[in-house]
């Protein structure tokens, strides 16, 4: 989940704060300190972040475009000049602009915004466009909600007290409104200071930067993993009080499938799955490394890249095997952290066998995430030389995917009687057939638009100047009008339709059927009954039968 960090490097910002014992700070260097260490925090937890910064004060620049090297961030922080006055507004403008334009409009993405609580002054300010929200046209729209999925986080150097003094405190709440309630407010608690800096950033770490740690099992086997990004709590619309569903810390694959049994399944995220080593201290270690590399070579090694149909549905946007080097901000621990990578790769990983497996027997494994909530894993390819091990999560439920049924009935081919895929394996017992029929899959008749109930009357017409030949015909659509017309109440139509077979009737030339005419005015009449909408013959089970005539029963006879 790509992150834009937000600096304000307006004029307040470079108000004092007076630290006991040293020098004085400003806000714009305790802010800094807090970014420098989020900057470290995510340089070794979560090195497949991409990440941008932006400034801004009244206009907005791009320091550093989206890029995983952290050093890169940091060298940013300290060349950051002085500007005028705050104009949240453009900075907001900025930032749908770069994601939209890097990342399109699907992918999720984190905004960190970091200020001081200073609304600014006049035409341009918050207050002013919070003002003006709902008098703007379309085209000058604000820019809030943001046009793709995210989290508004407002790092506030300020603390409560301070806030709550004006109207500040309002302001920022209602942005995170405006965004759909998605995001939160952070403030300095206590003096402003250093500790208490740091304090706040990580409560934003604990919140959106927490690396999820997992436990992958099969039988005997197990792997210790990182799914990236972090799974997001999910949320079911259905239940009367709803609560989000989280994914277990043990992922236990219950089965295996081939590719082209689970077809495209709809999913609600992607997520790399990497493995990781235990430190001695039975603590986590860092993720990727050599056990990574590790992963992509077995899966590379034999066969073509196997993909997932239409597992795109959530891309991730950038594959994690670009060229684009990990910054660590760390330069000390590099020895040791390579050292241990070399350990790391030297050992046996269950990952790497899954991975390799999954991409040669073209399979994907079937995953329990929680009660009644299932996802799958495969292998995804990000060039011909280079796949990862992924993981998508299905909607929770009994059935997620309706071809394969329900989750619970599925089991292992020995318990069949007989082979559901033959002796040859020339065939599959995917999709299953719905026990009832699916009101789609029934004749319905549509009138959206004009034409439809225009096709409708002329098929109608053209069996009338047909008759008695197509007297089957003619009664079958002249019926399906008749009921659509009743649901729709559409009883002027019935009326019309009556009108337009008595000309008809009075059109039809010398040479043709005696029949034809007897069929022509007994329709007519019916559909005048049923426009009434009172007669017994206005019931929607009632159905319109051919006119029983001399010349009907003898043409019966001939058949």
């Amino acid at each position: 989940m790509p992150t834009v960090v937000v600096m304000d490097v307006s004029l307040s910002m470079t108000r004092p704060v007076s630290l006991e014992g040293s020098e004085e700070y400003q806000r714009k260097h305790l802010a800094a300190h807090g970014l420098t260490m989020l900057f470290e925090h995510m340089a070794t937890n979560y090195k497949l972040e991409f990440t941008a910064l932006v400034v801004f004060s009244s206009l907005w620049e791009l320091m550093v475009p989206f890029t995983r090297d952290y050093n890169t961030l940091q060298e940013a922080l300290s060349n950051m000049d002085d500007y005028d006055k705050t104009c949240l507004e453009s900075a907001l403008v900025g930032v749908c602009n770069i994601v939209q334009q890097e990342w399109g409009g699907a992918i999720p993405c984190q905004v960190v915004l970091v200020t001081d609580g200073c609304l600014g002054i006049g035409r341009g300010s918050l207050r002013h466009s919070l003002a003006t929200h709902s008098q703007r046209s379309e085209n000058n729209r604000f820019p809030l909600p943001f046009p793709f999925p995210s989290k508004l986080y407002i790092m506030c150097m300020a603390n409560l007290e301070e806030l709550q003094s004006t109207d500040s405190l309002d302001c920022l709440e209602r942005l995170i409104d405006l965004n759909n309630g998605e995001g939160q407010i952070f403030t300095i608690d206590g003096p402003l200071c250093l500790k208490n800096v740091q304090s706040m950033f990580g409560k934003l770490i604990d919140l959106a930067y927490t690396p999820f740690h997992a436990v992958l099992k099969c039988g005997h086997l197990t792997a210790d993993v990182q799914v990236f990004p972090r799974p997001e709590p999910f949320v079911v619309d259905e239940e009367i009080d709803p609560i989000p569903k989280v994914i277990n810390t043990d992922l236990e694959i219950v089965g295996f499938i081939d590719i082209a049994d689970i077809s495209s399944p709809p999913v609600l995220s992607r997520h790399l799955v990497l493995p990781i080593a235990l430190n001695k201290d039975g603590a986590w270690g860092q993720p990727g490394g050599a056990a990574v590399k590790c992963t992509h070579s077995a899966s590379a090694a034999r066969g073509s890249p196997v993909g997932i149909p239409g597992a795109d549905m959530a891309p991730l946007g950038k594959p994690c095997c670009e060229g684009d080097e990990v910054g660590t901000g760390i330069t000390d621990d590099n020895e040791d952290e390579n050292s241990a990578n070399q350990i790391a790769g030297k050992i046996p990983n269950f990952c790497v066998l899954l991975h390799g497996s999954l991409k040669v027997e073209g399979m994907v494994a079937i995953v329990q995430l929680g009660p009644e909530w299932h996802g799958m894993l495969y292998s995804q390819a990000d060039s011909k030389k280079k796949s990862n091990l992924m993981m998508s999560l299905f909607e929770p439920g009994p059935e997620p995917l309706p071809w394969l049924g329900k989750m619970a009935q599925l089991g292992p081919i020995s318990d069949a009687k007989e082979n559901p895929y033959g002796e040859d394996d020339n065939k599959s017992p995917f999709p299953l057939q719905p026990k009832n029929k699916r009101s789609y899959a029934q004749n319905v008749t549509v009138w959206i638009k004009p034409s439809g109930l225009q096709t409708d009357v002329q098929k109608i017409l053209r069996n009338a100047r047909k008759l008695p030949e197509k007297t089957q015909t003619f009664y079958k659509e002249l019926n399906r009008l008749r009921k659509a017309a009743l649901a729709f109440g559409f009883l002027d139509l019935l009326k019309g339709v009556a009108d337009m077979l008595e000309r008809e009737c009075t059109l039809l030339p010398d040479t043709a059927h005696p029949d034809a005419a007897f069929q022509l005015t007994h329709a007519a009449q019916q559909l005048k009954l049923a426009s009434t909408g009172t007669s017994e013959y206005a019931g929607y089970d009632h159905n319109i039968t051919p006119l029983q005539t001399d010349f009907s029963g003898s043409s019966t006879e001939r058949m």
